[in-house]
């Protein structure tokens, strides 16, 4: 059996991520895509880029659990509000700056 790290076996997981793409919209996660879930294996299941077999790749997609997603969902949602609330910040020192 061939190894190689997830990211090459990206484009071969097609099918099986519209698969739990269908699962997780079922389950109320109206907004999921293939990348988000991608990103999400990624940086929660597999921790980077890791070498596996596709059977091992194809089992973290299919297994990969609703409290995992949205586990990611939230780090992420919490993270561009801190950057969007940085660049508010950022805007408005500049305006007192200017005006100052």
């Amino acid at each position: 059996m061939e190894i190689k790290r997830v990211s090459e076996w990206k484009n071969q997981m097609e099918p099986v991520l519209s698969s739990k793409v269908d699962e997780l919209k079922q389950m109320g996660y109206s907004r999921t895509s293939q990348e988000e879930v991608w990103k999400c294996l990624v940086k929660k299941v597999w921790k980077g880029d890791p070498q596996k077999r596709l059977h091992q790749i194809v089992e973290d997609i299919l297994h990969l659990g609703s409290t995992i997603y949205l586990s990611y969902l939230t780090v992420e949602a919490y993270q561009d509000d801190d950057l969007l609330a940085s660049i508010a910040a950022l805007t408005e020192n500049d305006d007192w700056n200017e005006n100052g």
